[in-house]
């Protein structure tokens, strides 16, 4: 099934039963070598760019409109990109590119997704994922590593950003696709151990946590994807 929704094709609809959400602060200098040339970095204090770590339990995930039986769980992770596209027709859109909710190139692995006592651990041996995080300290608002001053800076790059983007180098065409969610309301969380292969896999020399939040309980569909020829 994920295969057949590559491109989207049409419109796609599941639930968030939960959405733990771990973002990385990188130097921009670092990082802009793995996004396309149709794509700009989304940038705080002009030198911090973002790569998030996504882990999502989405129920039954299906054609939009089709009856929830025909759907179908999932327990997806992966990386995003915090970035920027500017439209053909000068439209600017604030988004994401990663291999989370876009082109589906997904691998299956032995994940565990846990929530006992208000922590919630998720393990992978074959992803190299190893994460802990705490949901009853209601202070945890920032890691002491962050570049973020408050909760109020780091709640922008905590969502929701609706788009993502998949470049195609040969035709020069971009995929957009637009999600639209209810009851998006972020709940920063105490980490309390992170070890996440898919950001050790860029190299970074320098990387800190930025934030951490859980979603929980959300309605969530995507559009029908656009193809938007890049004029750069």
């Amino acid at each position: 099934m994920l295969s057949f929704l590559k491109s989207h094709p049409f419109a796609v609809e599941t639930f968030f039963e939960s959405s733990l959400v771990l973002t990385y602060a990188v130097l921009k200098e670092e990082l802009t070598a793995f996004i396309p040339e149709c794509l700009e970095l989304d940038l705080f204090e002009d030198k911090w760019a973002f790569i998030a770590v996504a882990m999502v339990k989405t129920k039954k995930l299906r054609p939009k409109g089709f009856p929830s039986f025909m759907g179908h769980d999932f327990l997806l992770t992966g990386y995003r990109i915090f970035v920027r596209y500017t439209t053909s027709e000068g439209k600017s859109l604030r988004g994401f590119l990663g291999n989370v909710f876009t082109h589906y190139n997904y691998s299956t692995t032995d994940i565990d997704f846990s929530n006992s006592r208000s922590i919630i651990t998720v393990q992978s041996d074959k992803s190299d994922l190893d994460i802990k995080v705490n949901l009853e300290n209601e202070d945890a608002v920032l890691p002491p590593s962050s570049p973020f001053h408050n909760w109020k800076e780091a709640r922008r790059f905590a969502g929701p950003l609706p788009f993502t983007f998949t470049y195609n180098t040969a035709t020069k065409k971009v995929l957009i696709i637009e999600g639209v969610r209810e009851n998006w309301i972020p709940r920063p969380v105490e980490v309390m151990h992170s070890n996440v292969g898919f950001i050790k896999q860029f190299g970074l020399k320098e990387i800190v946590l930025a934030n951490a939040f859980l979603l929980q309980n959300i309605p969530y569909y995507w559009k029908k994807g656009k193809i938007d020829l890049w004029k750069g």
